[in-house]
């Protein structure tokens, strides 16, 4: 068991370096998106080459990227909805049992049927050199779809991290700093 916990936690490690990623892509975000309205509303020009869809494309895979670096990490930290309302009410124990049969009923097989559907869509898109529907937009669209392969193999990864966790509470084996974390018990 203590493999699999140390597997765990490399993965949560793989999902906070993601996860901080996905924050400069945040933060990148709000600076674009108020260079947007300041060239926009103000009259500000534009460096020579960009243009608003550009801008605005940009925004869209910045908040694309946001969303692909940080959902799994917060999934790992209980950052998503719960049915507390039965939750609560139940043993340690059995949150556990809830915890690891929704991921391998739900989210592991959705996560890699996701990789298996988005992989070939990704592909496509490189191999045909995809580009904007905008003739002023931006190139490598690519790169956008990779990504969505990317969530959910860090969804995947999550998953699987939750798993191990689950398992071990079940057995009694879950470390205390590990326990803190898990089923929403760190809040």
């Amino acid at each position: 068991m203590q493999g699999l916990l140390g597997l765990s936690r490399m993965l949560d490690r793989i999902l906070a370096i993601c996860s901080g990623l996905g924050g400069w892509f945040g933060l990148m975000l709000v600076f674009l998106v108020c260079y947007d309205v300041i060239t926009r509303y103000f009259g500000v020009p534009k460096p020579e080459g960009i243009n608003s869809t550009m801008i605005q494309e940009a925004e869209y895979w910045l908040h694309s990227a946001l969303i692909i670096f940080c959902l799994a990490y917060a999934y790992t930290r209980n950052a998503h909805v719960r049915i507390d309302l039965v939750r609560e009410g139940l043993s340690e124990k059995s949150k556990y049992w809830i915890e690891a049969i929704g991921l391998t009923v739900a989210l592991i097989p959705y996560s890699a049927l996701g990789i298996w559907l988005s992989y070939p869509y990704a592909k496509q898109s490189f191999l045909s050199g995809e580009i904007s529907k905008s003739q002023t937009g931006l190139s490598n669209l690519w790169i956008l779809k990779a990504g969505l392969v990317m969530l959910f193999v860090l969804l995947l990864f999550a998953g699987i991290s939750q798993l191990i966790k689950s398992i071990a509470g079940i057995r009694g084996q879950l470390p205390e700093d590990m326990r803190k974390e898990m089923m929403g018990s760190a809040h």
